[in-house]
C-alpha cells in the first residue's frame, strides 16, 4: 500500500497506531475465543438448554466452523485489496460478528445457526485486514516488523483471557446463551474504540484498495507490467508451502478448544482449595504465557534483528513445529495418568499449554509478519487471506481427528498428534535455507532509525 502515516511514536518506538489495532483486535479476540471455549460444551450439555450431541459430532460442527471462519477471509481480503480497502472492511466484519454473538444470545436452534453464519461471514472481512493493516505501519525493511507482530499477538491473547474469564464463566455458571451474548457486548467495544480513533490514529493505512496499476512493483523501464515477476512468482510459492507446514501445527494446537476441552472437563482433576475451576479457565493458560512471554520473544527477534542474527522465518516456524510436539508428549502422561487413576492431574494439561504456547510465538505473529513482508503489495490481503486457508483446512482436520478419540482414545490421538508435528517441524527446518532463497530478500530486516522520517512529521508505509 502506499502513502505516509502519523510518525507519533510510542515510548518502545512503535506508531500508535499499532495499539490501537492491538485494542481492537482484543476485543475481537474476547469474542471468539469466549464463545469457542463454549461452543463445545455447550454442544455436548443435556442441561440448561444445551444440544446434548455426542463429542464426534460436536467435534465435527466445532472444525467446521473454524475452519469456515479460516476460509472466508480469502474472500474478505481480496475484497478489501481491490474494492473497499481494509478499513471499511474491517468495520464491516466486526459488525456482522456482532450480529451473529447477539443471536448466538437467542435460545433457539435457527438462531444459533444464523449466529454462526454472521461470525463466519464477518471474520472473513475482519481477520485478514486487521492483521495487513499492522504491516502497513513499517515501511520495507523495517526491523520492529516482527516485534510489532508479537505486541499485536499480545492483544489477541488479552482477549481470549477476557473471553474465557467473562464469556466462559457467564456460560458455565449462569446459562450458555448469557456468555454467547456477552461476546456480542465484546465486540461492541472494539467497534466503538476502531471507529473513534482510526483517523486520528492510522492516518492513510488501509483506507483504500490498492490500486494494481499505480503499484510500483508492476512498473518497470517506465512501462506497466503484466502479471507476476519471477521474484513474485517465487514469494507467493513460499507462502504456500509454509502454509502447508501450518496446517500441521493448526491441526495439533486447535485441540484446544475441541478435544482438550472435553478432555479438561471429564478427565482432569480441576479441584483447587475446595473449589472446582469452570472449564473454560483452563484455556487462560495458553493467553497468560502468551502475556507474559511475548514481550520475550518480541525482545528476542528485535534484539537479534540489530545484530544480523535472526533465525530465518522458516527456522522459526520449524521450532514452532517442534515446541507444540513437546507439549503433546505432556498430553500422553495426562492420558495414562486417567487411564489408571481415573482423573488426571491438571499440571500436565499446563505444561502442554506452556509448550504450545511457545511454538504458538514461534509460528504464528511470525507467520502474520511474513506475509505482509513477502505478498507483492497488489496482493498483500488476499494472500493473507491465503494463509488463513491454512487455518481453515487445520480447524476442520483438527475437529475430524479429535473424534477419533471415542473410538481409538485420547492417548492415541495425541500421539499422533506428537509424531506427525515432530515429523513436519524437522521437514520445515530441512528445507528452510531453500524457503529463504525462494524469498528474494524481502524478509530481511534493516535497523529501524528516527532518520526515516520525513517533512511533516510523516513516514512512508508499506
Amino acid at each position: 500500500m502506499q502513502g505516509t502515516i502519523a510518525a507519533s511514536e510510542a515510548p518502545k518506538g512503535h506508531p500508535r497506531g499499532l495499539y490501537l489495532l492491538f485494542f481492537t483486535e482484543m476485543w475481537e479476540r474476547m469474542s471468539y475465543y469466549g464463545m469457542r471455549g463454549l461452543l463445545v460444551l455447550f454442544l455436548t450439555s443435556k442441561i440448561n438448554g444445551g444440544f446434548g450431541w455426542s463429542t464426534s459430532d460436536a467435534l465435527s460442527l466445532y472444525g467446521t466452523y473454524t475452519g469456515l471462519v479460516y476460509l472466508t477471509p480469502i474472500v474478505g481480503g481480496f475484497i478489501a485489496d481491490r474494492y473497499i480497502g481494509q478499513r471499511k472492511a474491517v468495520v464491516l466484519g466486526g459488525t456482522l460478528m456482532m450480529i451473529g454473538h447477539l443471536l448466538l444470545a437467542l435460545p433457539t436452534v435457527a438462531m444459533f445457526y444464523a449466529g454462526l453464519g454472521f461470525l463466519i461471514i464477518g471474520n472473513g472481512f475482519f481477520k485478514p485486514n486487521i492483521s495487513t493493516m499492522v504491516g502497513g505501519l513499517y515501511a520495507p525493511g523495517d526491523g520492529r516488523r516482527d516485534s510489532a507482530f508479537t505486541i499485536f499477538y499480545m492483544g489477541i491473547n488479552l482477549g481470549a483471557v477476557l473471553g474465557n474469564f467473562i464469556c466462559g464463566t457467564l456460560g458455565e455458571r449462569v446459562g450458555w446463551h448469557w456468555g454467547f451474548g456477552a461476546a456480542g457486548v465484546g465486540m461492541f467495544l472494539g467497534l466503538v474504540a476502531f471507529l473513534s480513533l482510526q483517523k486520528k490514529l492510522l492516518g492513510p493505512v488501509g483506507l483504500s484498495p490498492v490500486k494494481p496499476a499505480a503499484n510500483a512493483e508492476r512498473v518497470q523501464d517506465g512501462g506497466e507490467k503484466k502479471g507476476f515477476t519471477r521474484e513474485e512468482v517465487d514469494r507467493i510459492v513460499v507462502i504456500f508451502i509454509i502454509a502447508l507446514f501450518v496446517v500441521a501445527f493448526w491441526t495439533g494446537f486447535e485441540q484446544a478448544g475441541g478435544l482438550m476441552n472435553l478432555y479438561t472437563d471429564q478427565k482432569v482433576d480441576r479441584g483447587m482449595f475446595g473449589w472446582e475451576v469452570p472449564t473454560t479457565w483452563f484455556q487462560n493458560f495458553n493467553s497468560a504465557f502468551i502475556v507474559m512471554l511475548a514481550p520475550v520473544f518480541a525482545g528476542l527477534w528485535s534484539w537479534l534483528a540489530a545484530r544480523g542474527k535472526d533465525p530465518s522465518i522458516p527456522v522459526k516456524m520449524g521450532l514452532g513445529l517442534l515446541f507444540l510436539s513437546i507439549g503433546f508428549l505432556f498430553m500422553l502422561g495426562a492420558s495414562d495418568e486417567s487411564a489408571a487413576a481415573g482423573k488426571a492431574a491438571a499440571w500436565w494439561v499446563i505444561m502442554a499449554y506452556l509448550f504450545h504456547t511457545m511454538g504458538e510465538l514461534c509460528l504464528s505473529p511470525v507467520g502474520l509478519s511474513m506475509v505482509t513482508k513477502v505478498a507483492p503489495a497488489r496482493i498483500v490481503s488476499a494472500m493473507m487471506g491465503v494463509w488463513f486457508l491454512a487455518n481453515a483446512a487445520a480447524n476442520k482436520l483438527s475437529g475430524v481427528i479429535g473424534g477419533y478419540s471415542e473410538k481409538l482414545g485420547e492417548f492415541d490421538v495425541f500421539l499422533y498428534i506428537t509424531i506427525g508435528t515432530g515429523i513436519a517441524g524437522v521437514i520445515l527446518l530441512g528445507v528452510a535455507p531453500m524457503l529463504k532463497r525462494m524469498m528474494h530478500g524481502t524478509d530481511e530486516v534493516k535497523p529501524a532509525a528516527p532518520s526515516t522520517q520525513t517533512q511533516g512529521g510523516s513516514v512512508a508505509t508499506a
